[in-house]
């Protein structure tokens, strides 16, 4: 296991500073303190490896969000606890998530089975078709909804990192967001 921590580290690293095709094996390799077929022995090719990379990620991720955040009685307070977990793992993620901006812009998403985004997006879901079926959130589609959020967290993460804020200004910031997303979608 601890092989494949190191190549799937290195591949970060490198696929985030030089792209998927700018960085070949023999480089993540050779980043990774390993062999080219030890790379191959555990990923068989280039676009498993990318695509095991942004599981992983999309997992860890979630974990954390979900060991994170509380379930409360209020579901505004319960959705708002998903929606800081969320951006707190990104604020301290930044190559983990810039890598997963990457991989959502490309061509590697279509191979992605659709049961691993479902898994990695069903806490999500489930509250928000929750809230819809108690007429709190607007009766949109749980995908669409998703999306709508995501590109709010996209962007206010690009914002965070462009003004370089103080912890505490950036709390401050995420909490002005969510005033804005909760308005948008109740």
């Amino acid at each position: 296991m601890e092989k494949t921590n190191k190549i799937l580290d290195a591949a970060l690293k490198l696929f985030v500073e030089y792209g998927f095709h700018g960085t070949p094996t023999s480089k993540i390799a050779q980043e990774a303190g390993v062999a080219n077929g030890t790379l191959f022995n555990k990923f068989k090719t280039k676009d498993d490896l990318i695509v095991a990379l942004f599981v992983d990620i999309e997992l860890r991720m979630s974990k954390f969000v979900e060991e994170n955040s509380k379930e409360t009685t209020s579901f505004k307070d319960t959705f708002k606890e998903l929606y800081f977990a969320s951006l707190y793992w990104i604020i301290d993620n930044k190559i983990e998530f810039r890598f997963v901006q990457q991989f959502k812009t490309s061509p590697f998403l279509s191979l992605i089975a659709p049961e691993e985004i479902e898994k990695a997006h069903k806490p999500i879901c489930e509250l928000l078709q929750k809230g819809i079926e108690a007429g709190v959130i607007k009766p949109l589609p749980v995908d669409y909804l998703v999306m709508l959020i995501s590109s709010l967290i996209y962007g206010l993460n690009d914002y965070l990192i462009k003004n370089e804020f103080s912890k505490p200004k950036q709390h401050a910031v995420i909490s002005d967001t969510f005033d804005l997303l909760w308005d948008m979608i109740t």
